[in-house]
């Protein structure tokens, strides 16, 4: 019996920092390779919106000051680099994935641990470090609306879907990688992730599992 096979029924989509400062060309943290695979995103957010299955937008989001940035950024950000910070268009998440253009987030709800909700079964969370897990309450949310299983995607494999994976690996939850939606990613990483018992997808086949549910 394979105890890390995906559920699709209990799955949700994370999308991990798909937001303008590291994705658009010219950005302050402009990610190589993020911008191309936005399409791949995009396909599976709309495919999860169509199967009114969860999906989470994991977002970063630095104060003026550095006072909640990580002690590696911290220098660069009381130094005067402004890097997704609250209220600007940098620290949004890319149109392409947005439910609605107008939809602002909501600083005040995301800092204090609450989850934004921007479609019917689809919500905008801010997590302090790069994993999503840590200090935040996605595992409880998840476990809430009896999900077992997490599609990965987003921004960037070293950092933060790395961080990540790993965490929901020590929850527990089935995970799948789609390796053609998440920027930076790399042979030794894939190797990795299979070593934990993460399943390696292509978006199409992430997609085809989605309509088959094998």
């Amino acid at each position: 019996m394979d105890h890390s096979a995906p559920n699709k029924r209990s799955s949700a989509l994370l999308t991990i920092d798909v937001q303008n400062d590291f994705v658009l060309p010219g950005a302050p943290a402009e990610i190589a390779g993020s911008l191309e695979l936005v399409p791949a995103i995009r396909d599976l957010v709309l495919a999860y919106r169509k199967m009114n299955l969860p999906i989470v937008h994991v977002i970063r989001l630095y104060k003026p000051d550095g006072s909640n940035a990580e002690l590696c950024r911290r220098a660069m950000i009381e130094g005067g680099k402004r890097l997704v910070c609250p209220g600007t268009r940098g620290a949004e998440p890319v149109d392409a994935i947005r439910p609605e253009a107008d939809a602002a987030l909501d600083i005040q709800l995301l800092f204090s641990g609450g989850f934004q909700q921007v479609g019917q079964f689809e919500w905008v969370m801010f997590k302090p470090r790069w994993g999503a897990f840590y200090a935040t309450a996605l595992e409880p949310r998840l476990k809430t609306m009896g999900v077992d299983t997490l599609v990965v995607s987003g921004c960037n494999f070293p950092n933060c879907p790395r961080a990540t994976v790993y965490e929901a690996s020590e929850r527990d939850f089935r995970i799948i990688l789609v390796r053609d939606a998440v920027s930076g990613i790399y042979g030794r990483g894939e190797k990795e992730m299979a070593g934990i018992g993460v399943h390696l997808m292509g978006v199409g086949e992430c997609l085809r599992w989605l309509e088959s549910g094998s």
